[in-house]
């Protein structure tokens, strides 16, 4: 995920399986199947543990529509949400993930239903109820301003504010500040936003603008997201910005809003952007979006990087460095997410090493070099570095050096493992088989065992999921 500041020291830091719990409801039996519940309560999550409340059973988002009008005091919004989803279950109640302001309003396919809200849980009791299969729209009303989220690891996130505005990050539950939803990797879906903000100020958002008109001292801005997005990777960051407008080589629109106060110091990095969706792009396979982009603000008390879909937020002036690992996120993290947070290397370990591939296609250290610094190979064997295993660290260092340079570490360990010609094919494989879904260690570590031939049973054992310095592979 993201650049995370720990300790005063920058490091880098960017299940799908339904829980079944007891209704809390009365089950009715169907018709000619005494005793058999038909309808129940969806899952209240899908059971991740690093975050046991997030996401949830009996039905899969399709797309959301979120429209609000901001004002500038208070950074209040007044929002409507549209929910278009597809029920998996028959369902007399179902639960979204909501943190965001009082709720005004909310209907089930046109009907007003109850709700209740429970910490994160917003708890919907729909009538008619809802029968597997069947599409349906939940549109919620509210207004308020919404909450900074803390993580475990006190790190913020969600709507945080700005000296002009708001800058927005949602890894990894930020999101459920400013919209309700299904706030899991493993529900993706596509997005529309439309944004009203005072005349002169910028809503950026993920995917391609639509349009932008001013009417009345207020001006709407219209995003549209048409790839299948994690709700963790939506922003919608406002403030005050110089936009430039350019584009790949191959032809990819990329759009940069950058804090007139950081244009200068950025300038260097941004024009970069095209270059490195292009290089990525020959390693990786083709660009997994439709547009490409980068939100540089500043937000002084968030202090990391977050590979936003199709647009990187930074809350300061990023390094080459920094934007290649978040643009390298496009392709995983973005379009192959992991199926659960302890999978976190996933993501991280693969920017790290695009970052480390990227740093040597730009004329400085290799990436063994890289691989063998005091910061990494060259750590002693008692080091602490050492005694947290790959593919677990836990809720409060899922973003410190583990999984980002251990989990780039893998990486390069079984590039020399299997050489060069399978491992960039593997790499690129992953990428193409997973495009737009999820995916888990064991997913990767079958595919590297196909396309390497080899069995990869005890490397990725020592390397993953064992403490202790590697000694040998």
């Amino acid at each position: 995920m993201r650049f995370h500041r720990l300790g005063g020291t920058v490091v880098t830091a960017a299940l799908s399986v339904l829980v079944s719990v007891p209704s809390a409801h009365p089950a009715f039996a169907a018709p000619g199947e005494p005793g058999k519940p038909r309808y129940s309560a969806g899952a209240p999550s899908v059971g991740d543990p690093y975050f046991p409340d997030q996401g949830n059973g009996g039905f899969d988002v399709r797309h959301y529509d979120i429209a609000f009008s901001y004002e500038t005091a208070g950074r209040r919004i007044d929002a409507v949400t549209t929910i278009t989803a597809v029920a998996t279950e028959d369902l007399d109640q179902f639960d979204l993930d909501f943190r965001g302001p009082e709720i005004t309003a909310l209907t089930v396919d046109g009907h007003r239903a109850d709700f209740r809200r429970d910490g994160q849980e917003l708890v919907v009791t729909p009538r008619p109820k809802l029968k597997e299969g069947k599409p349906f729209t939940v549109v919620v009303k509210y207004a308020g301003t919404p909450p900074v989220i803390t993580d475990p690891d006190e790190s913020i996130e969600g709507w945080v504010p700005t000296d002009d505005g708001v800058f927005v990050p949602g890894e990894p539950q930020g999101s459920t500040a400013w919209f309700p939803g299904s706030d899991h990797p493993t529900d993706k879906a596509t997005f529309t936003f439309r944004v009203t903000v005072p005349e002169g100020i910028t809503a950026v958002g993920n995917g391609q603008l639509l349009s932008q008109t001013t009417e009345k001292g207020r001006t709407t801005f219209v995003w549209d997201s048409t790839e299948p997005m994690a709700t963790y990777l939506a922003t919608m960051t406002i403030g005050n910005f110089q936009v430039t407008r350019s584009a790949t080589p191959s032809g990819i629109p990329v759009y940069t809003a950058v804090d007139p106060r950081l244009v200068t110091q950025s300038a260097a990095t941004v024009a970069r952007i095209p270059d490195i969706i292009e290089y990525f792009s020959t390693i990786f396979g083709p660009y997994p979006f439709a547009s490409a982009g980068a939100i540089v603000d500043r937000a002084p008390d968030v202090g990391y990087a977050l590979e936003s879909q199709t647009k990187p937020i930074f809350s300061s002036s990023p390094s080459l460095g920094t934007m290649a690992h978040e643009i390298a996120h496009q392709w995983y993290g973005d379009s192959v997410s992991l199926n659960r947070w302890s999978d976190i290397w996933l993501n991280e370990g693969f920017a790290t090493y695009a970052q480390w591939l990227w740093t040597e296609h730009n004329g400085g250290a290799t990436a063994q070099q890289t691989f063998s610094s005091t910061s990494n190979y060259g750590r002693a064997a008692t080091s602490s570095f050492w005694q947290t295993v790959t593919t677990d660290p836990g809720p409060v260092d899922m973003f410190g050096n583990v999984p980002y340079n251990r989990g780039a570490m893998t990486l390069h360990a079984l590039r020399g493992k299997i050489g060069d010609t399978a491992f960039f094919r593997l790499v690129k494989e992953w990428a193409a088989a997973h495009r737009y879904g999820n995916a888990s260690t064991a997913d990767f570590v079958r595919q590297a065992q196909e396309v390497s031939g080899m069995d990869l049973t005890n490397f990725f054992d020592v390397w993953l999921h064992q403490k202790g310095k590697p000694s040998a592979w």
